[in-house]
């Protein structure tokens, strides 16, 4: 079973690609809805969260501003919230990869944002990139979270920069074409990779 890391940052079009590769029938595992399933109301991340920010967490349900305001207040705090998620999103990837690979499942997709930060790219075979201009990807980001453009490009400059993700990755999607012409980059992808 071939499996592929799909990542990008923020405002690239990683849902986009991702749907793609599912509409081709190719199984997707996805990182951020894993990371919400586990913030989920009784979820299994909320104990060891309100061990950390105990007024984040009332009745088993995540205030997610109060964590974020605790995070931008609290140096460090970040890591260890990182040190409860990763690895209950690296068990669900596990399970995910074993069910499929139980199933003979040709190829799979990993859809995991930040793929290298964590060194998740030593899980794949092939690791996809997707990518726009900056001008592109800030504009996205605005519009999507409702932000001037300027606090756009703060947000994106948190990121790994994507001049460094394109020397990492085996194959960089250009995003910043039309639909049509992203469609046609991933359909040749996935024919290449499940030949």
């Amino acid at each position: 079973m071939k499996v592929v890391g799909l990542t990008g940052g923020m405002g690239m079009g990683k849902s986009t690609v991702a749907s793609m590769f599912r509409q081709a029938g190719v199984p997707v595992f996805d990182a951020d809805a894993t990371v919400r399933q586990l913030q989920a109301d009784n979820g299994p991340a909320l104990g060891p969260i309100a061990e950390l920010v105990p007024q984040a967490v009332t009745n088993g349900h995540l205030d997610r501003a109060v964590l974020r305001r605790a995070v931008a207040e609290t140096p460090g705090l970040l890591r260890q919230l990182e040190a409860i998620l990763h690895p209950m999103v690296r068990a669900a990837r596990q399970a995910f990869l074993t069910r499929h690979r139980r199933q003979g499942a040709r190829c799979v997709l990993l859809d995991i944002p930040l793929l290298f930060e964590t060194g998740s790219q030593r899980a794949c075979d092939h690791v996809l990139l997707v990518s726009a201009p900056p001008r592109l990807q800030a504009e996205r980001v605005a519009r999507r979270r409702g932000l001037p453009k300027a606090e756009a490009r703060r947000l994106m400059a948190r990121q790994m920069p994507d001049a460094r993700k394109r020397r990492l990755a085996d194959t960089v999607i250009d995003t910043g074409v039309t639909l049509g012409a992203t469609q046609r980059q991933v359909r040749s992808l996935i024919k290449a990779l499940k030949a």
